[in-house]
């Protein structure tokens, strides 16, 4: 049914409940799998780019590239060793500074998945307006099939 499966991750706790269950369909269907993390970049505020307002300067970058870096390299290892555990061919990506809705449409695209999982916070009303919904993005943009485990 599945050959290539898109996992997309963030390290966190509801996130793991998509890369498990996207690790136990890939078992079952003997697909194989692309577990995906994306950093977003340095936060500027609008009015910065026009000469008002903040901009960090480049130390403050860097050690904020460094960080994520290594917290995505994190999170993919953790997912790496999930699948390998069960035996599920897995490779990792890192999509640094980019939107994490875009970034996982387009390595699903970009990998020829058949199937994006992903996990959901499941928030509703002002907290999914504030916090924005990465989940609802993909589903709206994807090409191809998303299940979300929540």
């Amino acid at each position: 049914m599945y050959k290539q499966i898109l996992i997309s991750t963030d390290g966190s706790e509801v996130a793991q409940k998509g890369v498990n269950h996207g690790l136990a369909l890939a078992k079952s269907v003997g697909a194989k799998v692309t577990i995906v993390t994306v950093t977003e970049p340095f936060p500027i505020y609008a009015g910065a780019a026009a000469g008002v307002g903040w901009a960090p300067p480049p130390m403050e970058t860097a050690e904020y590239q460094a960080r994520q870096k290594n917290a995505a390299e994190q999170t993919l290892a953790d997912a790496k060793a999930a699948a390998d555990r069960l035996g599920v061919d897995a490779e990792t990506v890192h999509v640094p500074e980019a939107h994490p809705a875009e970034a996982i449409v387009e390595t699903a695209s970009n990998r020829h998945c058949g199937l994006i999982v992903m996990a959901s916070h499941g928030r509703r009303g002002i907290r999914r307006l504030l916090l924005g919904s990465q989940t609802s993005e993909v589903l709206s943009n994807s090409a191809v099939p998303v299940l979300v485990v929540r």
